[in-house]
C-alpha cells in the first residue's frame, strides 16, 4: 500500500513540475511575443516616434515580403529614386509617419533614422548603448564576420581587416579593376555587334563583373575560374534572405 501511495506521490510531483515549467515556457513566449512588444511600442510612443502598430507575432514581415514582390513585379522607372524600388516597406512607412520612425520585425522594433547625425551617434556607439541585434540563429550558419562582431572580437578582426585597405594596396589593385573593367567594355561591345540599339539587362553583368574583381584581387584568379563558388555564395544568399523573412521560435525547428 505503501509503494502505490509513494507512486502516486511521485508521479503527481512530477506532472506538477512539469505543469510549473509548462507555465513558465508559456509565460516566456507570451512575454517575448506579446507583453514587451507591447511595452517597448508604449516607449516609443511616449518618447514622440509614430510606426506601425505590433500584430501578432509577424509584425510588418508579411507586408514587407508582399511589397518587395509588388514593386519588383513592376517595371523599374527611369529615374534615380530607387527606395521605392528597393525598400517599398519603409519608402511607405516614411511618408505616412516620417523620417523617423518605427516598424515591426517580428516582435522586434526597428527605429528608421534618416537625420545623418543622428545615424552618425548611432555608429559611433561610443558609451555602448547601441548593441547589434541579435541575429537569426539560423541565419549565423550563413553570414558570420565583422558585420556580425561586436567588443573584443570586432576590435581583433577589423584589426587584421585594416592593412587589406591600405592605400597603397589599394593602389596595386587598380591594373586589376582597369583590365575587369576593359574585359566588361568588350564583351558589351561585341553583344551590340554594328546594331544602334541593343536592349542589355546589366544586373548579371554587374554582378559578374563585382566577382571578376573579386577574384582576381583577392585570390589572383579571373571570375570564370571561380564561377562555381560564387553561383554557391549566391544559393546562401538567397536561402539567407529567406530564412531572414520567417519569424524564428524557438525550438520551433
Amino acid at each position: 500500500m505503501a509503494e502505490f501511495l509513494a507512486a502516486d506521490v511521485l508521479r503527481s510531483l512530477g506532472c506538477g513540475v512539469a505543469g510549473l515549467l509548462f507555465l513558465a515556457w508559456a509565460l516566456r513566449v507570451l512575454n517575448w511575443a506579446w507583453w514587451r512588444p507591447r511595452r517597448l511600442e508604449r516607449a516609443l510612443r511616449t518618447q514622440g516616434l509614430n510606426g506601425t502598430a505590433y500584430r501578432f507575432p509577424y509584425g510588418d514581415l508579411k507586408e514587407n515580403v508582399l511589397f518587395s514582390k509588388e514593386a519588383r513585379a513592376k517595371p523599374m522607372p527611369l529615374a534615380h529614386n530607387i527606395i521605392p524600388r528597393l525598400l517599398p516597406f519603409f519608402h511607405r512607412v516614411m511618408d505616412e509617419y516620417g523620417k523617423i520612425s518605427f516598424t515591426w520585425f517580428g516582435p522586434v522594433p526597428q527605429v528608421t533614422i534618416t537625420d545623418p547625425e543622428l545615424v552618425r551617434e548611432v555608429l559611433s556607439n561610443k558609451f555602448g548603448h547601441f548593441g547589434k541585434p541579435n541575429q537569426n540563429p539560423l541565419a549565423r550558419f550563413f553570414a558570420r564576420g565583422l558585420a556580425m562582431y561586436e567588443g573584443e572580437k570586432w576590435v581583433k578582426h577589423r584589426r587584421i581587416l585594416n592593412p587589406a585597405f591600405h592605400a597603397e594596396k589599394l593602389k596595386r589593385m587598380l591594373p586589376a579593376f582597369s583590365a575587369c573593367c576593359s574585359d566588361l567594355m568588350h564583351r558589351w561591345e561585341n553583344m551590340a555587334g554594328s546594331e544602334a540599339c541593343y536592349e542589355l539587362d546589366v544586373w548579371p553583368e554587374l554582378q559578374s563583373f563585382t566577382g571578376d574583381v573579386i577574384s582576381r584581387t583577392a585570390f589572383g584568379s579571373s571570375y570564370k575560374e571561380g564561377r562555381p563558388i560564387f553561383q554557391l555564395q549566391a544559393e546562401q544568399a538567397e536561402l539567407l534572405i529567406q530564412v531572414i523573412q520567417n519569424l524564428y521560435v524557438p525550438g520551433y525547428r
